[in-house]
């Protein structure tokens, strides 16, 4: 802009310089509306076919809701047993020497690396009547029968806290390596004890990965289906599989089904993004 004379005179930027950056977002969005949004329209479109809310109505079906219910709880365990066994991990990864964190890194990514399918039959093998751990068991004279780890709730727990594992130990270890080991040793010069600063120091700093985990863990649990399918041996039913059968028998009704799970999926996402702008705040 210049001011020449008392004349204001302002300066056009020519539309062909905006063709580039145009250009760049357009490709991403086109294909964000036709590999996401679209897809999304047709479920609804689909859940709402001849104009009503009957297969919704369908959905609060008390078996339907149990199935749900059975969802939610089995990702609740296998989240918070990730976590537990996790969090020790990723703090080991932090702390010890680059040699011994090179080691732990392939042992949590070497997961990553295997076919899902492959680990899911590997702990059938390891689970089973006649498997490896139960042979074990009773050659130690711990147990007098074979026990039951497949096709039950433990089992599919099992397998899916194999495979999850990693992706909750990943955001761990990348909140924590931001976490300042002054303030650690500070904490302790002051006078707190080494589980004094760990509730107050280490473990309120690294809320953020706890809560970005869980998140993640959670979220891909309660859609899971190869594990809970084949370790479950059909007797453990979760959501994804109601969805597979019904999407080769009534698929308005499965359409209703999924939208409903992702309507779960946004509002636990939605709290646990609230609470992890909340903790970043604090801390």
């Amino acid at each position: 802009m210049s001011n020449v004379a008392g004349t204001t005179h302002v300066r056009r930027v020519p539309w062909r310089r905006h063709l580039g950056p145009v250009a760049l977002t357009a490709a991403p969005i086109g294909l964000l509306f036709l590999f996401l949004y679209y897809p999304i329209a047709r479920l609804v479109l689909a859940s709402l076919s001849g104009g009503s809310l009957q297969h919704f109505q369908r959905v609060l079906d008390p078996l339907y809701l149990q199935v749900f219910s059975q969802t939610l709880i089995i990702s609740l365990y296998v989240t918070a047993c990730c976590l537990v066994l996790g969090y020790p991990v990723a703090h080991f990864l932090c702390a010890a020497p680059s040699r011994w964190a090179s080691v732990g890194f392939i042992f949590v990514l070497l997961p990553l690396w295997t076919s899902v399918l492959v680990r899911t039959y590997a702990w059938i093998i390891l689970l089973g009547r006649n498997g490896v751990i139960n042979r074990a068991l009773l050659t130690l004279g711990i147990v007098d029968s074979p026990v039951p780890f497949l096709y039950n709730v433990p089992g599919v727990v099992i397998g899916m806290i194999h495979v999850l594992l990693p992706l909750m130990v990943l955001p761990l270890y990348a909140v924590m390596r931001r976490i300042d080991p002054d303030l650690l040793k500070a904490a302790a010069i002051l006078g707190a004890s080494p589980l004094g600063v760990f509730a107050y120091v280490y473990l309120p700093l690294s809320l953020p990965g706890v809560l970005a985990g869980f998140t993640l863990v959670f979220i891909l649990s309660a859609g899971f289906y190869i594990t809970p399918a084949i370790m479950g041996g059909g007797r453990v039913l979760n959501v994804a599989m109601i969805l597979e059968q019904q999407s080769r028998l009534d698929l308005p009704f499965a359409a209703a089904l999924a939208i409903c799970l992702l309507v779960i999926t946004l509002f636990i996402y939605g709290v646990s993004s609230r609470l992890l702008r909340g903790s970043q705040a604090w801390s």
